[in-house]
């Protein structure tokens, strides 16, 4: 028989303190004299009794540990759980919302898609926007973190749960999950409040500074306006580059930084090759348009050094209207969207490991078509790649490119025009943000898309941001044998 009171056990708690981070949006609002606090009391009140009975009641089985079933299930479970509660505020509070836009809203904020159901950003409570700030925050890092801090109550080894989010620890430069959560609290709070500072001292309100930090050190995109982060167009942008290009580097890396070694963030193929990449794509964007469209150069670099990096990282903020981009700039920004920032970090999408993997690989098979006979090891920083990485990633390619296509057609069949579908799949799967179509409205929402469209966005954005295979693997009849 399955034991859940484990898995009920943690995500329980992590209801509860979802139900506590609620109090943050509680206390703006009442600072700001806005009545609206009272529906996110509410909301924070259900959310925090409905976790904390859960724990209590499943409290008897705390002890037992987890197995690699109980922790793949309560992955998906945690993932599922924790926007349907997120989604509360938005229902009994502005902008009043239905479970569908909630939900989506909601997912998307903790998957940190960015994709947003809601027009009228500029008009919602300050609750409301610091509250969608803090879902993808949460969802950035948060939910790892905090899972990680309680999984040693459970007996646990807690590489299982990293390993079950996709998230690689690089050779465990810490010898306990637990040491490796502390490091990265410190580093995800230091980059957070290094983001907010930057803002703030280049002319962004404390609220806005706040909001845009919250979104940007998650890769998340959501901002408290319509227009995205067109209203701080400028220098913020380039300060939105930094942070952007810092939360989707290897944070295992940055331990190591802060244990003095440097080499090994320089060294790290992956650093190297998203850099690189990154630069490629906002040169060949910008001779491009210097040349064919005559553009000022000036102006030219820094919308698209920040539209590509946005993009690239998966946050999804924009500056400029790229629905109206010439469509090389346009085929760039989908290319760069599907390639996502490294493993170990904020970003999402495909990460630069495997398709450093994927390209090595197929180096070795036309190598060993030209020498049949010769002896060729795939390398990887030096080291020789075993077949079941390969394997693995490969795996993950093509699960990755049936589910794109899936979920497309899925789309398309709800009555959205091919590009909308097309975009839609893209962003959802690889939880970048924009979408781009008829469809859209004028701010980039989704508010208009039919019901069936924004389920089928919302399942792709939670298996986009388990990387697949950590929810498919429930679909599987074998998964369930005792």
């Amino acid at each position: 028989m399955w034991d859940l009171r484990p898995v009920g056990y943690v995500t329980g708690l992590l209801v509860a303190v979802l139900g506590l981070a609620m109090l943050a949006p509680v206390a703006v609002d009442m600072a700001a004299g806005d009545p609206h606090w009272r529906a996110m009391l509410q909301a924070a009140l259900i959310t925090a009794l409905a976790g904390s009975v859960l724990a209590l009641a499943c409290a008897n089985g705390k002890g037992r540990g987890l197995t690699l079933q109980q922790t793949f299930l309560m992955t998906t479970g945690v993932w599922l759980a924790m926007p349907a509660f997120g989604a509360i505020p938005f229902m009994l509070g502005a902008p009043g919302a239905s479970f569908t836009d909630a939900m989506f809203e909601s997912m998307s904020g903790m998957t940190t898609t960015g994709t947003t159901v809601f027009v009228g950003l500029d008009d919602l409570p300050l609750g409301t926007n610091l509250w969608r700030g803090i879902l993808q925050w949460l969802g950035g890092l948060g939910i790892v973190i905090v899972a990680m801090i309680f999984l040693p109550v459970m007996k646990v080894g807690g590489m299982q749960f990293f390993r079950s989010e996709g998230f690689d620890t690089l050779g465990k430069v810490l010898p306990r999950a637990l040491d490796i959560s502390v490091a990265l609290i410190r580093i995800y709070l230091g980059l957070t409040l290094a983001c907010m500072l930057f803002y703030a001292a280049l002319g962004m309100t404390g609220f806005d500074a706040v909001v845009f930090a919250l979104s940007t050190v998650s890769t998340g995109g959501f901002a408290p306006y319509d227009a995205s982060f067109a209203r701080y167009a400028g220098a913020l942008e380039f300060v939105a580059v930094l942070f952007m290009l810092l939360a989707s580097l290897p944070f295992i890396r940055f331990i190591q930084l802060m244990q003095g070694s440097a080499l090994p963030l320089w060294r790290d193929p992956q650093v190297r090759a998203y850099l690189r990449w990154n630069a490629y794509a906002i040169g060949a964007i910008v001779v491009y348009e210097v040349v064919t469209r005559a553009a000022p150069l000036g102006i030219t670099l820094r919308e698209t050094t920040f539209n590509v990096v946005s993009q690239f990282s998966g946050t999804g903020f924009t500056s400029a209207d790229l629905a109206g981009w010439a469509p090389f700039p346009f085929v760039v920004l989908i290319v760069v969207g599907l390639i996502g920032g490294c493993t170990s970090s904020t970003g999402c999408s495909v990460k630069v490991f495997r398709w450093l993997i994927l390209i090595e690989a197929i180096k070795v098979q036309v190598k060993r078509l030209h020498s049949p006979h010769a002896v060729i090891a795939l390398r990887y920083d030096g080291r020789v790649v075993t077949d079941d990485v390969t394997d693995a990633v490969i795996l993950f390619f093509t699960m990755f490119i049936l589910t794109f296509g899936v979920l497309a057609v899925g789309l398309s069949l709800t009555g959205l025009e091919a590009e909308s579908a097309i975009t839609a799949a893209w962003t959802s799967i690889a939880n970048v943000g924009p979408v781009f179509g008829r469809e859209v409205g004028v701010t980039g929402a989704v508010g208009e898309f039919p019901t069936a469209a924004k389920w089928l966005m919302i399942a792709g954005m939670l298996v986009g941001r388990l990387e697949l295979l950590s929810v498919y693997v429930l679909l599987m009849p074998r998964f369930w044998r005792v």
